[in-house]
């Protein structure tokens, strides 16, 4: 897959863009089909308004009352098909817009939902949130407005060519060789304009992104009484958008001039050289009339598709930022031939493995062997940055191996769907994440269509269901943004009970006790136990009281497994984990 590079070419933004439009061909069709009708309507009046003048000036006597209403009930007839047709570019034209965003949105989220945790360690959730919200509310009117306007000024700019060519050839040529010098002109102030639109995206991203770090760490500022400090942050990043914004407004500011002094230079040309030819007798005083409509409706064209431009160069914008998302590359996926893992045993082996992050190629540990028997009880222990985390989420393949291999029940992992695979894996995580809503959405969210008493048996397992039952609302408790209003014991034992209903054979316990305190630490590791019996659990753990009783104790290090046994037998040796163990009760 192609990485974004964050350039791309007008015709490739248009390629990749048009695929959106074949789900709704019929309605596009439709619409251009509308816009037509308007078109001719507009270009009626003037064919109209010349036939009256030149015959009043001709004969008066022979414009009967007749011919008048004859031709204003036709010029009526005219307006109630353009106003019909009108409301349905209004109305259903939008809507075709609304629909390809919606299309877009539904892409882009789907897209990010596969991608790795490289891309998200470097990528601002701001940055994504603007990316498939506000980018994409520019669309809605490029899918509309785009085709359309093309499309009415294409009609119209041949239309006006050939009625203005038969009513005087030179002429007409004199004015549209004014066009293509005011194309060009406003063509290079619309590529300086689309550089300025996507810097201007960027920064809108930042700035959401800063405004979400402040208002998330809200807490820290203030218990370290930094509100000025994030003021000042604020107003920096705040500022630089300004001044992005003046410097856009000065680029759209001589856009409009320019336009302005092209449209003088065109009315110049048709009232001093028409005027001459009508003195001259080249040019009768209807045709001047229709003439000087044509080139009012043609300038009016072109100020509208070059004003169009500002929003021509934003949905521009927004399809290349979307484009970025869906160029992002997947590097988690399910290889050719996966199958859907079925009731496996839970044993784990890690076969000379090596992993390096793929971003900066930090390498963790290599040549790394491990055998995790079905059911086994397993802690990994060691210094902060040798890889314990790292090793767990290898297994869902959260990341994928450099070198070597993992084997689940004798299978290469790869073997695996990912989605059975990490179906078959339970993990509770130090930092827990509630979903905003109830108690009972979050606990069911281990399993689709989890009934309400399967719920409560989850919490009674997890030990939460006492805790859940005194509260006001019961498990229709609404616990806020990330789970604010609970405490932090409560949201372990909450993700616990959220493991214990989707029932998985292996488990992976990260630090799940190590930001608890003591009462909490009690409760939780009484539900951790009764969560991993008679399942592989693997338990990375700071606090070794919460290990004591695990079939095996690995150290892990920068060096690999440098120790490996149960409590007693490794504090028998007096190495690294006996230095750990007597540090942490001296601690105490």
């Amino acid at each position: 897959m192609k990485q974004a590079t964050g350039q791309y070419g007008t015709k490739e933004l248009f390629r990749r863009f048009l695929p959106y439009f074949s789900k709704y061909r019929k309605t596009l069709a439709a619409d251009l089909g509308c816009a037509a009708l308007t078109t001719v309507c507009e270009l009626v009046l003037p064919l109209i308004m010349r036939y009256i003048t030149n015959e009043g000036i001709r004969d008066l006597a022979s414009l009967s009352l007749r011919t008048i209403a004859g031709l204003g009930l036709l010029y009526l007839g005219l307006r109630v098909v353009d106003c019909f047709a009108s409301y349905y570019m209004a109305n259903a034209g939008h809507v075709m817009g609304a629909r390809i965003e919606t299309d877009m949105r539904r892409d882009a989220y789907s897209h990010l939902q596969s991608l790795s945790d490289t891309y998200y360690n470097n990528t601002k959730v701001g940055q994504i949130m603007g990316r498939i919200t506000n980018d994409l509310f520019d669309v809605t009117e490029f899918a509309h407005h785009c085709p359309e306007e093309f499309f009415i000024a294409g009609i119209k700019t041949a239309v006006s060519f050939l009625i203005l060519a038969n009513i005087h050839l030179g002429l007409t040529v004199m004015i549209f060789l004014i066009i293509p010098v005011m194309l060009l002109s406003c063509m290079r102030l619309n590529f300086k304009m689309k550089q300025v639109f996507r810097e201007q995206r960027s920064h809108i991203g930042e700035l959401n992104a800063r405004i979400e770090d402040s208002l998330l760490g809200q807490k820290v500022v203030k218990a370290f009484a930094n509100e000025e400090v994030e003021k000042e942050k604020f107003d920096v990043d705040n500022r630089r958008f300004l001044e992005i914004k003046k410097v856009s407004y000065r680029h759209m500011a001589a856009f409009h001039t320019t336009v302005k002094m092209f449209d003088g230079v065109m009315y110049l040309a048709v009232l001093v050289l028409g005027g001459i030819f009508m003195l001259r007798g080249r040019i009768l005083p209807g045709d001047l009339v229709a003439y000087l409509l044509y080139v009012t409706t043609l300038i009016a064209t072109i100020r509208r598709i070059i004003e169009f431009a500002e929003q021509f160069q934003r949905g521009m914008t927004g399809i290349e930022r979307f484009l970025e998302i869906m160029d992002a590359d997947i590097e988690i996926f399910d290889e050719p031939g996966a199958l859907p893992m079925e009731k496996p045993e839970g044993s784990i082996i890690f076969e000379n493995v090596e992993f390096e992050y793929p971003d900066d190629h930090n390498r963790v540990f290599q040549n790394l062997n491990l055998s995790i028997r079905p059911g086994e009880k397993v802690a990994i222990v060691g210094p902060s940055g040798g890889g314990k985390t790292t090793l767990c989420n290898l297994i869902p393949r959260f990341y994928d191996v450099t070198k070597g291999n993992i084997y689940i029940d004798g299978k290469n992992v790869k073997e695996f769907t990912l989605r059975s695979l990490r179906e078959n894996i339970g993990m509770v995580q130090q930092d827990v994440y509630l979903f905003s809503g109830t108690i009972f959405d979050n606990i069911a969210y281990g399993k689709k269509n989890a009934t309400r008493e399967e719920v409560r048996e989850a919490a009674m397992r997890a030990g939460a269901h006492e805790f859940i039952e005194k509260l006001k609302n019961g498990y229709d408790t609404y616990v806020g943004e990330r789970g604010v209003k609970l405490s932090g014991g409560q949201k372990q034992r909450i993700s616990i009970a959220r493991v214990f209903l989707k029932n998985p054979p292996i488990i992976i316990l990260d630090e799940a006790t190590s930001a608890l305190d003591n009462e909490s630490e009690f409760a939780v590791a009484r539900s951790l136990a009764e969560l991993s019996r008679g399942r592989t659990t693997l338990t990375i753990a700071h606090r070794l009281s919460s290990i004591r009783n695990a079939d095996r104790i690995l150290v892990l290090t920068e060096q690999g497994i440098v120790e490996e046994g149960n409590h007693e037998s490794l504090l028998s040796r007096k190495g690294m984990y006996y230095h750990f163990y007597t540090t942490a009760n001296a601690v105490k």
